[in-house]
């Protein structure tokens, strides 16, 4: 008999997605509101997407099983 099936965590689902080597990729913080008091260089510095560190990703790996 197999074991019970692992959900996903649907916040962390929503959130974070997987890179084809197997990194965890995130959205930058501080770019929601209140954008016209920050400089253009900060705005252009925090487009895009960064890498999770390696002390979150093993916490990642838990809260999404099957990504």
């Amino acid at each position: 008999m197999a074991g019970q099936k692992l959900k996903n965590h649907s916040g962390a689902s929503k959130r974070f997605k997987r890179t084809g080597s197997g990194k965890w990729m995130r959205r930058r913080a501080k770019m929601r509101h209140i954008l016209t008091s920050k400089a253009p260089r900060q705005k252009r510095r925090l487009t895009g997407a960064a890498v999770v560190r390696d002390v979150d990703s093993r916490a990642l790996d838990r809260l999404l099983p099957y990504c």
